[in-house]
């Protein structure tokens, strides 16, 4: 019996990673952090994630434990997004001038972003907000709100595909409330439950049925 190999890149919550465990997938999340909130280190790769969207099929979970998979066949990645949304386009300026070291990170954000679009599995999502112009990102194929799948909030998620088709709403709720973003970084990119057991389910059955892979229940 096969297994659908998913890696969650830039995950620390293990939203996503749970979701997809839930429904029969064998799938990792990874990010230079512990996973704190998920609370299973045994599906958690901790450091660079670059290796695996190369292709690596080896790696060692926050258990202890090494593990050795035939290849990835669905790679979600979250690249970070401080340099290269649209909202923080006012601080690239200082002085009325580019802020060389800011253009910089800018860069490294959207080489890294690239590498994730580019990464080695049949199907790949690359989950951002709106990327500023300065970035030059190509446009997305498609974007999503947390209130099309349950969740109460409005917060436009936009994602670059690779062979996968746009999510689709299920359960939309009335007069959703705009989400407060927090200070914190990995607090305001967490994925919402609702949102991370849609990807899980409809990403997860489209994988599966184009590569014929049977999933136990």
């Amino acid at each position: 019996m096969k297994h659908l190999n998913v890696l969650i890149a830039c995950e620390e919550s293990q939203a996503e990673c749970e979701a997809f465990r839930r429904y029969g997938h064998m799938a990792y999340s990874c990010d230079l952090q512990k996973c704190k909130r998920g609370g299973h280190p045994e599906w958690h790769i901790k450091g660079d994630v670059t290796p695996l969207l190369q292709g690596r099929t080896q790696f060692y979970t926050s258990d202890g434990k090494h593990h050795h998979i035939s290849r990835w066949h669905l790679i979600i990645a979250h690249p970070p997004c401080t340099y290269l949304c649209k909202i923080s386009s006012p601080h690239m300026m200082k002085d009325g001038k580019v802020d060389e070291e800011r253009f910089a990170k800018m860069m490294q954000g959207r080489e890294f972003f690239f590498r994730c679009l580019n990464a080695n599995a049949p199907f790949v999502a690359v989950e951002n907000p709106l990327p500023m112009a300065r970035a030059n990102l190509p446009k997305p194929t498609c974007f999503i709100q947390p209130f099309w799948f349950g969740a109460p909030y409005s917060k436009k998620t936009l994602y670059w595909t690779k062979n996968l088709p746009p999510l689709m709403a299920e359960c939309e709720v009335e007069n959703p409330r705009q989400y407060v973003r927090s200070n914190r970084g990995k607090y305001r990119s967490r994925t919402f439950p609702e949102v991370a057991d849609a990807i899980a389910r409809q990403w997860g059955n489209w994988c599966t049925v184009a590569l014929g892979i049977n999933v136990p229940g």
